[in-house]
Protein backbone atom coordinates (compact mmCIF):
# COMPACT_ATOMS: atom_id res chain seq x y z
CA UNK A 1 0.00 0.00 0.00
CA UNK A 2 1.27 3.71 -0.60
CA UNK A 3 1.10 6.50 1.07
CA UNK A 4 -2.52 8.12 1.02
CA UNK A 5 -3.30 11.38 1.95
CA UNK A 6 -6.03 12.44 4.39
CA UNK A 7 -8.96 12.98 2.60
CA UNK A 8 -11.00 9.54 2.76
CA UNK A 9 -9.58 9.27 6.52
CA UNK A 10 -10.96 12.51 7.40
CA UNK A 11 -14.30 12.50 5.60
CA UNK A 12 -14.51 8.57 7.42
CA UNK A 13 -13.89 10.46 10.94
CA UNK A 14 -15.68 13.50 10.53
CA UNK A 15 -19.32 10.96 9.92
CA UNK A 16 -17.68 8.35 12.58
CA UNK A 17 -17.29 10.82 15.41
CA UNK A 18 -13.75 10.33 15.72
CA UNK A 19 -10.27 12.00 15.25
CA UNK A 20 -7.08 10.36 13.40
CA UNK A 21 -3.84 10.80 15.80
CA UNK A 22 -1.15 12.49 13.99
CA UNK A 23 1.96 11.72 15.67
CA UNK A 24 5.51 13.59 15.26
CA UNK A 25 8.18 11.18 14.37
CA UNK A 26 12.53 12.05 14.72
CA UNK A 27 14.13 8.23 14.81
CA UNK A 28 13.90 5.13 14.03
CA UNK A 29 12.31 3.65 17.38
CA UNK A 30 9.81 6.33 17.66
CA UNK A 31 8.50 5.32 13.89
CA UNK A 32 8.23 1.37 15.27
CA UNK A 33 6.30 1.96 18.72
CA UNK A 34 3.65 4.51 17.04
CA UNK A 35 3.03 2.01 14.11
CA UNK A 36 3.60 -1.29 16.14
CA UNK A 37 0.64 0.28 18.39
CA UNK A 38 -1.43 0.98 15.27
CA UNK A 39 -1.19 -2.06 13.61
CA UNK A 40 -2.37 -4.25 16.89
CA UNK A 41 -5.39 -1.65 17.13
CA UNK A 42 -5.97 -1.59 13.40
CA UNK A 43 -5.76 2.15 12.96
CA UNK A 44 -5.07 4.55 10.64
CA UNK A 45 -2.09 7.04 10.99
CA UNK A 46 -0.77 10.39 10.14
CA UNK A 47 3.56 10.46 11.06
CA UNK A 48 4.37 14.18 10.77
CA UNK A 49 7.54 15.70 10.41
CA UNK A 50 8.86 19.19 11.62
CA UNK A 51 11.04 21.29 10.30
CA UNK A 52 13.34 20.55 12.52
CA UNK A 53 12.92 16.56 12.72
CA UNK A 54 13.76 16.85 8.77
CA UNK A 55 17.02 18.58 9.43
CA UNK A 56 17.82 16.26 12.22
CA UNK A 57 17.09 12.70 10.85
CA UNK A 58 17.29 13.73 7.01
CA UNK A 59 14.66 13.70 4.72
CA UNK A 60 15.72 10.33 2.61
CA UNK A 61 16.30 8.40 6.05
CA UNK A 62 12.67 9.42 7.17
CA UNK A 63 10.80 8.63 3.73
CA UNK A 64 12.67 5.38 3.98
CA UNK A 65 11.31 4.67 7.85
CA UNK A 66 7.86 5.27 6.79
CA UNK A 67 8.11 3.48 3.74
CA UNK A 68 9.23 0.15 5.82
CA UNK A 69 6.72 0.79 8.54
CA UNK A 70 3.93 0.97 5.43
CA UNK A 71 5.61 -2.94 4.50
CA UNK A 72 5.45 -3.75 7.99
CA UNK A 73 1.78 -2.63 8.88
CA UNK A 74 0.13 -2.63 5.39
CA UNK A 75 -2.03 0.21 7.24
CA UNK A 76 -3.53 3.51 5.32
CA UNK A 77 -0.53 6.35 6.55
CA UNK A 78 0.02 9.67 5.52
CA UNK A 79 3.00 11.44 5.54
CA UNK A 80 2.61 15.12 6.76
CA UNK A 81 4.94 18.01 6.90
CA UNK A 82 4.53 19.97 10.30
CA UNK A 83 4.57 23.59 10.81
CA UNK A 84 5.65 24.54 7.28
CA UNK A 85 6.95 28.05 7.39
CA UNK A 86 7.20 29.05 3.83
CA UNK A 87 6.41 27.79 0.86
CA UNK A 88 9.77 26.81 -0.09
CA UNK A 89 9.84 24.26 2.34
CA UNK A 90 6.08 22.54 1.61
CA UNK A 91 7.28 22.29 -1.87
CA UNK A 92 10.37 20.48 -1.09
CA UNK A 93 8.17 18.23 0.85
CA UNK A 94 5.90 17.68 -1.99
CA UNK A 95 7.98 17.23 -4.34
CA UNK A 96 10.23 14.61 -2.22
CA UNK A 97 7.07 12.17 -1.24
CA UNK A 98 4.94 13.82 1.22
CA UNK A 99 1.17 13.16 1.07
CA UNK A 100 0.30 16.22 3.08
CA UNK A 101 1.67 19.59 3.94
CA UNK A 102 0.68 21.97 6.57
CA UNK A 103 1.55 25.97 6.28
CA UNK A 104 1.62 27.91 9.41
CA UNK A 105 1.19 31.29 7.99
CA UNK A 106 -1.01 32.16 11.41
CA UNK A 107 1.61 34.79 12.85
CA UNK A 108 0.74 36.51 9.60
CA UNK A 109 -1.50 39.47 8.83
CA UNK A 110 -5.01 37.60 8.02
CA UNK A 111 -4.63 38.37 3.83
CA UNK A 112 -0.78 37.49 4.17
CA UNK A 113 -2.10 34.57 5.46
CA UNK A 114 -4.47 34.15 2.99
CA UNK A 115 -2.11 34.85 -0.09
CA UNK A 116 1.11 32.19 1.39
CA UNK A 117 -1.88 29.22 1.98
CA UNK A 118 -3.17 29.89 -1.64
CA UNK A 119 0.26 29.91 -3.33
CA UNK A 120 1.33 26.43 -1.54
CA UNK A 121 -2.35 25.17 -1.90
CA UNK A 122 -2.35 25.49 -5.78
CA UNK A 123 0.92 23.84 -6.01
CA UNK A 124 0.06 20.84 -3.49
CA UNK A 125 -2.99 20.25 -5.33
CA UNK A 126 -1.23 19.84 -8.91
CA UNK A 127 0.34 17.60 -7.26
CA UNK A 128 -2.54 15.24 -5.56
CA UNK A 129 -0.87 16.36 -1.68
CA UNK A 130 -3.66 17.85 0.67
CA UNK A 131 -2.77 21.55 2.58
CA UNK A 132 -3.76 22.01 6.16
CA UNK A 133 -3.48 25.60 7.18
CA UNK A 134 -4.23 27.55 10.43
CA UNK A 135 -6.17 30.59 11.78
CA UNK A 136 -5.42 31.42 15.61
CA UNK A 137 -1.54 31.24 17.38
CA UNK A 138 -1.31 28.67 19.82
CA UNK A 139 1.49 29.75 22.91
CA UNK A 140 4.38 27.43 23.47
CA UNK A 141 7.41 26.25 22.44
CA UNK A 142 8.06 23.09 19.77
CA UNK A 143 10.71 23.01 17.57
CA UNK A 144 11.01 26.57 15.81
CA UNK A 145 7.35 27.30 16.86
CA UNK A 146 7.99 29.78 19.41
CA UNK A 147 4.93 32.05 20.71
CA UNK A 148 4.66 33.67 24.03
CA UNK A 149 1.26 33.79 25.73
CA UNK A 150 1.05 37.15 25.30
CA UNK A 151 1.34 36.40 21.35
CA UNK A 152 -1.37 33.87 21.20
CA UNK A 153 -4.60 34.14 20.27
CA UNK A 154 -7.85 32.15 20.05
CA UNK A 155 -9.08 31.96 16.36
CA UNK A 156 -11.90 34.18 15.54
CA UNK A 157 -14.38 31.84 13.67
CA UNK A 158 -15.94 34.70 11.40
CA UNK A 159 -12.98 34.90 9.60
CA UNK A 160 -12.87 31.15 8.91
CA UNK A 161 -15.39 30.86 6.10
CA UNK A 162 -13.84 33.72 4.22
CA UNK A 163 -10.07 31.84 4.87
CA UNK A 164 -11.64 28.35 3.74
CA UNK A 165 -12.87 29.98 0.83
CA UNK A 166 -10.38 32.06 -0.49
CA UNK A 167 -7.40 29.36 -0.25
CA UNK A 168 -9.06 26.45 -1.02
CA UNK A 169 -7.57 24.65 2.33
CA UNK A 170 -8.25 20.98 2.77
CA UNK A 171 -8.25 21.10 6.45
CA UNK A 172 -7.68 24.00 9.18
CA UNK A 173 -6.12 24.06 12.57
CA UNK A 174 -7.50 26.74 14.81
CA UNK A 175 -6.45 27.44 18.54
CA UNK A 176 -9.09 26.75 20.95
CA UNK A 177 -6.91 26.78 24.30
CA UNK A 178 -4.30 24.08 23.55
CA UNK A 179 -0.77 25.13 23.59
CA UNK A 180 2.68 23.69 22.17
CA UNK A 181 5.34 21.55 24.68
CA UNK A 182 5.07 20.18 28.18
CA UNK A 183 3.91 23.59 30.43
CA UNK A 184 0.48 24.33 28.62
CA UNK A 185 -1.30 25.93 31.91
CA UNK A 186 -0.56 27.25 35.12
CA UNK A 187 -0.47 24.99 38.14
CA UNK A 188 -3.25 24.93 39.57
CA UNK A 189 -5.33 25.88 37.25
CA UNK A 190 -7.92 23.90 35.76
CA UNK A 191 -7.24 23.97 31.98
CA UNK A 192 -10.70 24.18 29.90
CA UNK A 193 -10.79 24.14 26.10
CA UNK A 194 -13.18 26.78 24.36
CA UNK A 195 -15.67 24.31 22.88
CA UNK A 196 -17.58 27.64 22.03
CA UNK A 197 -15.19 28.94 19.28
CA UNK A 198 -15.16 24.88 18.55
CA UNK A 199 -18.79 24.78 18.10
CA UNK A 200 -19.24 28.18 15.71
CA UNK A 201 -16.67 27.30 13.60
CA UNK A 202 -18.07 24.02 13.08
CA UNK A 203 -21.56 25.80 12.48
CA UNK A 204 -19.97 27.86 9.61
CA UNK A 205 -18.06 25.13 8.01
CA UNK A 206 -20.17 22.20 7.90
CA UNK A 207 -18.19 19.14 7.71
CA UNK A 208 -15.28 20.61 7.16
CA UNK A 209 -12.10 18.63 8.96
CA UNK A 210 -10.51 20.81 12.12
CA UNK A 211 -7.18 19.94 13.87
CA UNK A 212 -5.61 20.01 17.04
CA UNK A 213 -2.32 21.23 17.81
CA UNK A 214 -0.42 21.48 21.22
CA UNK A 215 -3.00 18.35 22.56
CA UNK A 216 -0.38 16.35 24.59
CA UNK A 217 -1.41 15.71 27.61
CA UNK A 218 1.71 15.33 29.76
CA UNK A 219 1.51 12.18 30.97
CA UNK A 220 2.47 12.34 35.26
CA UNK A 221 4.22 8.89 35.21
CA UNK A 222 6.61 10.27 32.57
CA UNK A 223 7.39 13.18 34.30
CA UNK A 224 7.88 11.76 37.52
CA UNK A 225 10.45 9.59 35.70
CA UNK A 226 11.88 12.46 34.74
CA UNK A 227 12.14 14.27 38.01
CA UNK A 228 13.11 11.05 39.92
CA UNK A 229 16.27 10.62 37.72
CA UNK A 230 17.77 14.11 37.61
CA UNK A 231 15.19 15.86 35.66
CA UNK A 232 13.39 18.79 36.73
CA UNK A 233 10.00 19.58 35.05
CA UNK A 234 7.93 20.95 37.86
CA UNK A 235 4.26 21.89 36.88
CA UNK A 236 4.20 20.07 33.60
CA UNK A 237 0.25 20.42 32.77
CA UNK A 238 -1.03 18.99 29.58
CA UNK A 239 -4.64 18.94 28.21
CA UNK A 240 -6.94 16.81 29.66
CA UNK A 241 -7.47 13.51 27.65
CA UNK A 242 -11.29 14.16 28.02
CA UNK A 243 -11.83 17.14 26.56
CA UNK A 244 -9.46 15.85 23.34
CA UNK A 245 -12.39 13.14 23.40
CA UNK A 246 -14.89 15.32 23.37
CA UNK A 247 -13.35 17.32 20.63
CA UNK A 248 -13.04 14.10 18.48
CA UNK A 249 -16.80 13.89 18.71
CA UNK A 250 -17.27 16.60 17.08
CA UNK A 251 -15.68 18.04 13.79
CA UNK A 252 -12.06 17.65 15.10
CA UNK A 253 -10.20 15.33 12.60
CA UNK A 254 -6.58 15.13 13.24
CA UNK A 255 -5.09 15.71 17.24
CA UNK A 256 -1.44 16.68 17.15
CA UNK A 257 1.06 14.67 19.27
CA UNK A 258 4.38 15.27 20.03
CA UNK A 259 4.93 16.25 23.72
CA UNK A 260 3.73 12.91 25.30
CA UNK A 261 6.08 11.20 22.94
CA UNK A 262 9.09 12.46 23.94
CA UNK A 263 8.48 12.86 27.50
CA UNK A 264 7.74 8.43 27.48
CA UNK A 265 10.97 8.28 25.69
CA UNK A 266 13.25 10.84 27.80
CA UNK A 267 11.45 9.55 31.22
CA UNK A 268 12.26 5.86 30.01
CA UNK A 269 15.97 6.68 29.33
CA UNK A 270 16.40 8.80 32.27
CA UNK A 271 14.88 5.66 34.75
CA UNK A 272 17.10 2.69 32.99
CA UNK A 273 20.30 5.00 33.38
CA UNK A 274 19.33 5.38 36.96
CA UNK A 275 19.29 1.80 37.30
CA UNK A 276 21.98 0.32 35.20
CA UNK A 277 24.92 2.84 35.47
CA UNK A 278 27.10 1.00 33.85
CA UNK A 279 24.97 0.42 30.40
CA UNK A 280 26.16 1.83 27.41
CA UNK A 281 24.27 -0.38 24.44
CA UNK A 282 22.03 2.29 23.23
CA UNK A 283 19.84 -0.99 22.25
CA UNK A 284 19.47 -1.59 25.59
CA UNK A 285 17.55 1.73 26.68
CA UNK A 286 16.04 2.08 23.82
CA UNK A 287 14.12 -1.10 23.55
CA UNK A 288 12.04 -0.17 26.24
CA UNK A 289 11.47 3.61 25.24
CA UNK A 290 10.22 2.53 22.36
CA UNK A 291 7.70 -0.21 24.14
CA UNK A 292 6.38 3.03 26.29
CA UNK A 293 6.09 4.75 23.33
CA UNK A 294 3.67 1.79 21.70
CA UNK A 295 1.84 1.54 24.84
CA UNK A 296 1.26 5.36 25.20
CA UNK A 297 0.12 5.70 21.40
CA UNK A 298 -2.13 2.15 22.25
CA UNK A 299 -3.36 4.55 24.96
CA UNK A 300 -4.04 7.33 22.71
CA UNK A 301 -5.68 5.29 19.59
CA UNK A 302 -8.37 3.55 21.69
CA UNK A 303 -9.15 6.19 24.70
CA UNK A 304 -8.45 9.26 23.29
CA UNK A 305 -8.88 9.58 19.80
CA UNK A 306 -11.30 6.97 19.31
CA UNK A 307 -9.83 5.45 16.01
CA UNK A 308 -9.23 2.10 16.82
CA UNK A 309 -10.39 -0.34 14.69
CA UNK A 310 -11.06 1.89 11.89
CA UNK A 311 -8.17 1.45 9.34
Amino acid sequence: MPLVTTKEMFKKAYDGGYAIGAFNVNNMEIVQGITEAAKEVNAPLILQVSKGARAYANHTYLMKLVEAAILETGLPICLHLDHGDSYELCKSCIDGGFTSVMIDASSKPFAENIEITKQVVAYAHDHGVVVEAELGTLAGVEDEVKVSAEDSSYTHPDEVEEFVTKTGCDSLAIAIGTSHGAYKFKPGTKPQLRFDILEEVSKRLPGFPIVLHGSSSVPQEYVQMINENGGNMPGAIGVPEDQLRHAASLSVCKINIDSDLRLAMTGTIRKFFAEHPDKFDPREYLKPARANIKELVKHKLIDVLGCDGKA
